[in-house]
Parts: structure tokens; sequence; C-alpha cells
């Protein structure tokens, strides 16, 4: 059985998981893992099974070493912490590849993994991340923009009179309150930005079939009205940082 870990902005998704799948998945928040709880967490999380390693991609360096050691300390294993080295089936086409998130990398690796290459990755988390995996099966970059929820927050905090709205379908475009003028601008805006950066990523790859694989917290649901989008997963980074470490393991991770 493998660990796996996944330390975001906001929260840490964990993963257990055999040479075939993950078997179930678990969070919690990223600055418990920074205060020195997450131990207790994985004690619980193990629940005594056997793990014979663990595998772990951050955005929060202030987390990653905490992290390593609850490993440790919990498991008795070292962590594969994933890196441009580390991507079975997946080649590097980047100037700097050190500077590209870890998850971001995790994401390539599933995608390429599950649906060949070209390929296209969307994460909606705290940032929208696009990464493209070109013909050759090399990684060659992709798009950062902000967030759903992102959009929301700050137009809430950085004005005086706007209200913080729930995050859902609005009912009509035109809003009849502030609140509805708000949600209709931030997801059907939202949806708008993501179906022109498919497109557009098409254009440029010469690729109009190209498949894009989503993932995130809002995947689904944004997915559902965009059909640019050919399949959600769920867990795509978890499943990279899975088939990183059986490879890993197997000595074909690293160059």
């Amino acid at each position: 059985m493998v660990l796996l870990i996944d330390i975001g902005n906001t929260n840490t998704h964990v993963g257990w998981a055999d040479a075939e799948r993950i078997l179930r998945t678990g969070r919690v928040p990223t600055p418990d893992v920074v205060a020195g709880r997450f131990p207790g967490f994985l004690g619980r999380w193990i629940k005594g099974g056997r793990c014979e390693g663990a595998s772990l991609c951050s955005v929060v360096p202030a987390a990653t070493g905490a992290a390593c050691e609850a490993v440790t300390a919990a498991c008795g294993v070292d962590c594969l912490v994933l890196g441009p080295r580390d991507l079975p089936g997946v080649g590097m086409d980047y100037p700097k590849p050190r500077t590209i998130g870890p998850d971001r990398l995790a994401n390539a690796v599933a995608a390429r993994h599950h649906h060949g290459v070209p390929v296209v990755a969307v994460d909606f988390g705290t940032a929208t991340t696009v990464d493209v995996v070109d013909h050759r099966g090399k990684y060659i970059g992709g798009i950062i923009a902000p967030g759903l929820e992102l959009m929301t927050r700050y137009l809430h905090e950085r004005t005086a009179l706007l209200p913080s709205v729930a995050i859902r379908e609005p009912r009509r475009v035109v809003g009849r309150s502030t609140r509805e003028a708000i949600r209709s601008g931030a997801v059907l805006g939202y949806r708008g930005m993501v179906r022109e950066l498919i497109r557009e990523l098409r254009r440029e790859l010469r690729h109009p079939g190209v498949p894009v694989v989503a993932t995130g917290s809002y995947a689904a649901w944004i997915a559902s009205r965009l059909p640019e989008i050919t399949q959600v997963h769920p867990h795509l980074t978890l499943e990279g940082l899975r088939l990183a470490w059986l490879a890993w393991r197997a000595g074909e991770g690293r160059d």
C-alpha cells in the first residue's frame, strides 16, 4: 500500500492506494499540516495498515517538511517528493522545470497515462491550472488563471459594498439583486474563460479533438455545461502521485 499526499494552498488531500487504484481519500486543512497536527491525522488514517511508501506533491513549502516527517514517524518510510525527474511517460520541454507546480506535474502524468497524447489537464482549485502534454509525450507548459472562489472573494474583500456570495448555478443571466449579479458574472464568466482557454489551446496545438481532463473541487459542476471537457477525474493529482511512486519503486521514474 502507498500513501499519497497532495498539499494544496487550502487543503491537503490524502489517498491510500495499491498497485491498481486509489482505494480511499480524505483531506485535512493545510494549516493543520504546518501547525504539526498531521501525525495524529495520519495515525487515524492508516489505521494500522501496512505502508510500503509515500508519494507527495506540495505547493506549500512550509508544509512539505512537516508532512515528510509525519510520514516517516507514522509509516517508517521516506517520501517521494515529486519533481520534474519523476514523471513516468512524460518528458520535459520547458525552460525551467523546477518552477512548475508539482501538482501540475502529477496531473500531467495521470492524464497522459489514461488518455494518451496529446492531452490537456485542467485543475479547478484555488487557482485554475491548465497543463499540456504534446504529441511527443512532453510537458510543454500551460496556463494559470484565477479560481472561481478567488474571483468572488476578491470582489467582496476589495470593495466596500459588494457582498460575499455562495457559489452555485445562477437562476438567470440578468441578476435581480447584487448577489445574483455577482453570481452570474462569476459562474458564467468563469465558464466562458475556461471555454476560450481550451479553444485557444486546441488551435495552437493544431488538434481540435485533443482530450481535456478536468479535476478539482468544481470540476464536475463546471464540466456539466462545458462539452469542451471530455472527462472528469476527481482524483487526477493523487493518481499521478500513485503512478509516479510505482515507477520510482521500479527504478523507472528518474533519469
